[in-house]
């Protein structure tokens, strides 16, 4: 049982009536993900710490609410520790939920890729990307208009096809076949029905998108359903003469054909004949085939169009930290939880599931600021935010300056450590490095005229400060007052 089904269970059990809503309800504790092996390094262990919060309101106007707070509260928390990162819009397709929003940091050893835009605040994960595709020309007709066949002895590929014919892939239909599971009421597997989709030649298939559009996770036909659906063999494959479900529900006999959004309104393309070595051209969309529906399923690229402003598109591997979405009535329903509205009736309360990878902050900061010497943490999540280091403890002035400083920063809030070990000061500055403190005050020589040296660990901009205003100093750095 996960989670979801934990909280319901327990509110199926505590809310009774409307006046108990809305409730936000919140754990921090250890998750398990049951993988083979970790991966990712930190990123992806096995064991992982979590803050989950789950909302229940009585309606969408309720969740909306506690949406929105839960949103402004993550960011509060990741300003805090300092992250640089983006809220996505996300899918949340597997948990059953309408709206979903990632909270992601840019790293190059992230697992995950965003899409978003320098010059407005577009972004979005691959899962829910969208652009705005240069138009491309349709070839003319050839012939009578209608489809034409066209020997391609040996071409299979897209790029083949459209080499040997003299076309970019922009005109060319892609053909994925797969077959998706339909399952009973009692939830096994009933049949399994063709699912067809249709890409620019040029473009990816999303996945994630496809399994959001079907429902379910479709899988690749093999070849022996190819043949028993298209009559030929894969590479030649194409949607003329197969009756397609217009209606996926009402024609539950028939195959799904999906056509990617990009081919809506287009002309005259080129697609497989379902015969050995022919294809067809002449071929548009809505006139010599009828799709079941035109759906979105195409992975961005970058440099293509914002869909806010058209600048070119950028996309980013990163990390997730937090993840915001709406449950909507799937545990509710599904597990039974009800409660009296205002005027005595049962219904079911609306849900939302918040979570944040507490280790994971932790990681994205190192991630985000590093180099060959170890990396840096912001103030507020770094085990100390400064560290005194006197170049030698057995000089008493440079020892009693170190103790003096550390003493009167301490006493003005802020966080200090004294290293004040027998060690040489390259071992000491090293070690400072390598735990991410970011600011390290050097007591030496220049002692004798009042002044020690303020090193920034992120740039290693070293300035020289007056003891005396050593407190004033990161009272202005860091913002605070004494």
């Amino acid at each position: 049982m996960g989670d979801e089904e934990v909280m319901t269970d327990i509110a199926r059990k505590e809310l009774r009536s409307y006046k108990q809503l809305p409730q936000i309800w919140y754990q921090i504790a250890p998750k398990f993900r049951d993988e083979p092996r970790p991966r990712s390094g930190l990123l992806r262990v096995r064991q992982f710490m979590m803050k989950d919060s789950y909302s229940f309101d009585i309606d969408a106007a309720g969740l909306d609410v506690s949406y929105k707070k839960h949103y402004e509260a993550y960011c509060r928390i990741f300003d805090r520790c300092g992250l640089k990162y983006m809220v996505v819009e996300a899918d949340s397709g597997a948990m059953g939920g309408k709206e979903s929003h990632e909270f992601m940091v840019r790293t190059p050893a992230g697992e995950d890729q965003i899409v978003s835009c320098d010059g407005c605040d577009y972004a979005a994960n691959m899962e829910k990307a969208t652009s705005n595709l240069e138009a491309w020309g349709d070839l003319a007709p050839e012939g009578d208009g209608k489809p034409l066949p066209v020997h391609t002895p040996g071409q299979k590929t897209i790029e083949d096809v459209a080499k040997f014919l003299g076309v970019s892939p922009k005109n060319k239909i892609k053909t994925l076949a797969y077959m998706a599971e339909e399952k009973d009421r009692a939830g096994k597997t009933s049949k399994l029905r063709p699912i067809v989709v249709l890409m620019r030649g040029d473009h990816q298939l999303n996945e994630a998108k496809l399994n959001a559009t079907a429902g379910t996770l479709p899988r690749p036909m093999e070849e022996g359903e190819i043949k028993a659906l298209f009559k030929s063999p894969a590479g030649y494959l194409g949607p003329l003469g197969i009756e397609w479900a217009r209606d996926s529900k009402k024609d539950s006999d028939k195959p799904v054909l999906l056509v990617d959004k990009a081919l809506e309104g287009r002309a005259n393309l080129i697609a497989g004949a379902n015969k050995e070595d022919y294809h067809l051209k002449n071929l548009t969309p809505g006139k010599d085939f009828h799709p079941t529906a035109y759906a979105d399923l195409r992975s961005v690229t970058a440099g293509e169009a914002c869909p806010n402003c058209g600048k070119p598109l950028r996309i980013d591997t990163a990390v997730e930290v937090g993840h915001i979405f709406k449950l909507g009535y799937r545990y509710s329903e599904s597990m039974g939880l009800r409660v009296l509205d205002k005027n005595g009736k049962e219904v079911m309360p609306i849900m939302g599931c918040y979570g944040i990878g507490i280790e994971r902050i932790l990681t994205a900061a190192v991630e985000q600021g590093n180099d060959n010497d170890g990396f840096w943490l912001p103030t507020t999540i770094a085990p100390f935010e400064i560290v005194v280091a006197p170049v030698n403890v057995k000089d008493e002035a440079v020892r009693n300056a170190a103790e003096d400083i550390a003493k009167r920063l301490v006493a003005a809030g802020f966080d200090v450590v004294l290293d004040d070990r027998d060690e040489r000061p390259g071992v000491k500055f090293k070690d400072a490095d390598l735990v991410g403190i970011p600011f390290r005050v050097t007591v030496g020589k220049k002692v004798t005229e009042g002044t020690v040296e303020v090193v920034l660990r992120e740039t290693r901009e070293v300035r020289d400060v007056t003891i005396s205003a050593i407190v004033e100093h990161f009272q202005g750095v860091l913002r605070r007052a004494g």
